[in-house]
């Protein structure tokens, strides 16, 4: 895009080499910025995600180095193995107070023109606030996920009562507080909208297809024989495996498919929910679940698949869009969602997809039966994905996007004030 090259100052829990989520896409970023001639500087967590655990390498007291020509500090912070949402909340406290005096350290140093945070976790956004107010420069707040409402949504927090309001009145008086406000859809912007961020702060950012190459020409064929799969009509999930996701709905609707030893569903990913969910599916035939699969198998896994399947809770899916479903577009599969009309998913799938209601098995089924017996609409509907994936899921698009806000509002910072006559 050019323009000159500034100096970002980063803030938030998940980095590379966490494999999913919000860690690919931040670290992405980043780099990219640097390719393009800025200077950014990172304080992050230690990876741990989607495991919940702390991965073995990274284990230890603070670490800096440099990452994809980022200046990286890794903060120490507490991971708990059941993320019940009271440990949650540690958790994130733990990593805001971990990571408030390398901020201090690079703020004096770094001498940011920007700073940048991402939410989750929004508890360490108090962090960024400061280190943007007294390096006096703008704060940019980008939202992957409303963790308020995702948190009323799972049951981790009740959605009424004192600590139900106290935590919206933090999450408003955080967004507020940025001069920017990004998210990854237009439903999440309007949520923001409703918050009270004022419109002109808004933008949509979304997630980009990370491994779209990968899934527009990977090959299945080496999974299905590893996993017994050949001759199957495959239904996957793959990711994270936690309460939001409402995976339940995936072994009722394999429950309900017994009797079509044609069709095999896989689970493959991990998360706090797994353990219970392989309780509550042992002993079916045509259900199995696999490890999170290596970014180099990435592209495999997802053309394994004739059928993915994105479940949902209600009232979760428009607090978040799934960064992984750019990917699943680009593999050129039809998906089966288990949202409501209008929400921002059921938007995205239009053409390349099947709605179904939530926590309803019976439905979820019928639309897998439905694809699995007509090639013909899978084939039509995986090339309406394809075509969007591509239009809509670009990396390339989504840094220019944000570098041209990021030099809007930069200019805008340096312009002088004029005095009223």
């Amino acid at each position: 895009m050019g323009g000159p090259s500034r100096r970002i100052l980063f803030i938030g829990l998940n980095y590379r080499p966490e494999p999913i989520g919000i860690g690919p896409y931040t670290s992405g970023l980043a780099e990219a910025l640097v390719e393009r001639g800025h200077k950014v500087r990172a304080v992050v967590g230690q990876p741990y995600y989607p495991e919940w655990k702390l991965y073995d390498r990274f284990k230890g007291r603070w670490r800096s180095g440099e990452e994809g020509g980022v200046s990286i500090t890794r903060c120490p912070h507490y991971v708990p193995a059941n993320p019940t949402g009271g440990r949650r909340l540690v958790h994130h406290m733990s990593f805001a107070s971990s990571a408030y005096g390398p901020a201090r350290q690079a703020r004096r140093e770094f001498r940011p023109d920007m700073v940048f945070t991402v939410a989750p976790s929004m508890v360490a956004v108090p962090v960024a606030v400061r280190m943007a107010r007294r390096a006096g420069v703008p704060l940019w707040l980008h939202v992957q996920d409303f963790e308020v409402g995702a948190a009323f949504a799972t049951g981790l927090l009740q959605s009424r009562g004192v600590a139900a309001n106290a935590a919206l009145r933090f999450e408003q008086r955080m967004l507020r507080s940025a001069d920017v406000v990004s998210t990854i859809s237009e439903p999440m912007c309007g949520l923001a909208r409703e918050k009270g961020v004022p419109g002109e702060r808004i933008i949509e950012l979304r997630n980009w297809a990370n491994h779209a190459e990968q899934a527009a020409s990977a090959s299945g064929a080496r999974l299905r024989a590893e996993w017994g799969l050949e001759g199957k009509t495959v239904a996957l999930y793959s990711g994270n495996i936690a309460n939001k996701q409402g995976l339940e709905i995936v072994i009722e609707a394999a429950r309900h498919l017994a009797n079509r030893p044609d069709i095999a569903f896989v689970v493959s990913g991990e998360g706090p929910n797994r353990d219970r969910l392989e309780r509550l599916a042992k002993g079916m035939d045509n259900l199995q679940f696999r490890d999170l699969q290596p970014n180099e198998r990435v592209g495999e896994l997802l053309n394994l698949a004739d059928i993915h399947l994105l479940p949902q809770l209600p009232g979760a899916a428009d607090l978040v869009l799934p960064s992984k479903l750019g990917n699943i577009l680009a593999s050129g599969r039809p998906v089966i969602a288990t949202v409501l009309p209008g929400s921002g998913i059921a938007q995205e799938l239009e053409g390349s997809g099947v709605i179904v209601p939530a926590q309803d098995g019976d439905a979820l089924a019928w639309a897998i039966r439905q694809l699995a017996d007509d090639a013909n609409l899978r084939d039509q509907m995986g090339q309406i994905g394809r075509q969007r994936a591509a239009s809509h899921w670009a990396r390339e698009a989504v840094v220019d996007r944000f570098e041209e806000r990021m030099q809007l509002l930069l200019d805008a910072a340096l312009e002088p004030e004029i005095p009223f006559p």
